[in-house]
């Protein structure tokens, strides 16, 4: 399995939404799939931006942002020997609230076993970011 994906509807407007979605170094407070999330540059996130991402059970890995779309989505990718993997979070307009989709991609030689050997983890981790993103983002 290389992709995963994942969507929740928040009761909250997709602005604050995505607020704390691009407000990567506090995951670490409403997710427990991260322990430690730590920008390795300045300025506002976009592309270009890189965070050293730390997660229960994974080695410590640094992600890029490679595509980013204000206000509405951000993909950001990892590499490691024999696969890349992507992560896209996304936010839209869901009636009187917000739609977030959370999705995971594995690519490259070895994506495909890298994919199927963390299916739980990643399955489990995507339902922990949801469960948090709707939580904080409804508290205001």
């Amino acid at each position: 399995m290389r992709t995963f994906h994942k969507s929740i509807d928040i009761a909250a407007p997709p602005q604050r939404v995505w607020k704390v979605m691009i407000d990567v170094e506090r995951w670490p407070e409403w997710t427990k799939s991260m322990k430690t999330v730590r920008r390795l540059d300045g300025g506002a996130f976009g592309i270009g931006s890189r965070a050293h991402v730390s997660q229960p059970k994974l080695l410590p890995t640094v992600w890029t942002v490679t595509r980013f779309d204000p206000d509405r989505s951000f993909t950001w990718s990892a590499a490691s020997v024999g696969f890349r993997v992507s992560g896209s979070h996304s936010v839209e307009p869901n009636g009187t609230g917000s739609r977030a989709s959370l999705s995971l991609q594995f690519d490259g030689l070895l994506g495909g076993i890298v994919g199927r050997l963390l299916r739980k983890l990643n399955v489990e981790y995507m339902d922990m970011e949801a469960a948090g993103l709707k939580k904080r983002s409804e508290q205001g």
